[in-house]
C-alpha cells in the first residue's frame, strides 16, 4: 500500500509523527504534492473524501503541526479519515520490531497491518471499546466535569471497557465507579470512531434506577442532574457526547409539553 509519492497525486493529505498531524492553514492540506511540497515522501492511500484520494504520510514536520482536536468541527467524514490516519501512523511507529522475536517487521501490501518475515506473526492496529452514556432523570439530564478536561465542559459518563465484559457491564460498572447511581433502561443508540488516542466510543443512553451521586474524584471533578433548559456548558457539535446530550434534551423536552 506504501509507495513513494509522485508529483502528480493529488487530494487530501495527512501527515503525521507521534499523534500530531501538519494542519497548514489550521486545516488538512489538499492539493497536488507537488505544490505542497510532498513529491518524494513515502505514503499509502486511507480513503476517499468528495471524490479524492486521502493519504497518510508517516514523517514529522517542524512547523505548523497540532492536535486532531483543531478538526472537531470539521465534516463528521474527514475527521474520521483524519483519525484514521493519525492512529495507523503511530500504529506503524510502535510496530517497527516485532514483539516476539525481536527482528524488524515491514508493512503488508494487501492490508492494514505489520508482519515480520522471521517469524511470521501478524501485528493489526489495536482498537479500545469505550462505553458512553446519556442518564435522564425524569427532567434532568446527569452531566460531569472529567479531570482530564479541565476547560469547563460538562458532558456524559464515559469508560473503557474490561477484559471479559459485555459493553452493557461496562456501562453499569462505570456509573457505579464514576457516580455511585445505578441505571436501568438501557438502549444502544450508536458509534463513532474517537482517536483519543484510539478508542471506538459505543453511545448508550439510559434512566436513572437508585442511588444518590457521589463522585469519583480521580476521574471526576464535579457531576450534577440539569435540567434540560439549564445545561452548562457542553461538548462540541460533532461529537457522540453532544448527539447524546441533545437527544437526551428532546425527550425531555417533549415530555414536558
Amino acid at each position: 500500500m506504501e509507495r513513494q509519492i509522485s508529483s502528480v497525486d493529488t487530494g487530501w493529505w495527512v501527515v503525521s509523527h507521534e499523534h500530531k498531524i501538519w494542519l497548514p492553514k489550521g486545516e488538512i492540506p489538499r492539493g497536488s504534492a507537488e505544490s505542497l511540497g510532498l513529491t518524494g515522501s513515502k505514503g499509502s492511500p486511507i480513503g476517499e473524501w468528495q471524490g479524492e484520494t486521502v493519504w497518510l504520510i508517516c514523517e514529522s514536520r517542524t512547523r505548523d503541526t497540532g492536535s486532531l482536536r483543531q478538526l472537531l468541527d470539521q465534516e463528521t467524514g474527514l475527521f474520521q479519515l483524519a483519525g484514521r490516519g493519525i492512529q495507523l501512523a503511530e500504529f506503524y511507529r510502535s510496530h517497527r520490531w516485532c514483539g516476539y522475536c525481536g527482528h524488524e517487521m515491514h508493512h503488508s501490501k494487501t492490508e492494514w497491518a505489520c508482519l515480520c518475515s522471521h517469524c511470521r506473526q501478524r501485528y493489526y492496529p489495536q482498537i479500545a471499546p469505550c462505553i458512553i452514556v446519556a442518564i435522564r432523570r425524569e427532567d434532568k439530564i446527569l452531566l460531569a466535569q472529567h479531570t482530564r478536561h479541565r476547560n469547563g465542559i460538562y458532558t456524559v459518563l464515559a469508560g473503557f471497557a474490561e477484559v471479559g465484559e459485555t459493553l452493557e457491564q461496562t456501562v453499569a460498572r462505570e456509573v457505579m465507579e464514576e457516580a455511585a447511581i445505578k441505571v436501568k433502561n438501557l438502549r444502544y443508540v450508536s458509534s463513532q470512531p474517537w482517536p483519543f488516542p484510539q478508542s471506538l466510543m459505543m453511545a448508550f443512553m439510559a434512566d436513572y434506577d437508585a442511588g444518590e451521586i457521589n463522585i469519583d474524584p480521580k476521574e471526576l471533578l464535579d457531576a450534577g442532574w440539569y435540567r434540560y433548559d439549564a445545561l452548562p456548558l457542553l461538548p462540541p457539535a460533532g461529537t457522540i457526547a453532544r448527539r447524546l446530550i441533545e437527544d437526551t434534551v428532546a425527550l425531555c423536552r417533549a415530555d414536558d409539553e
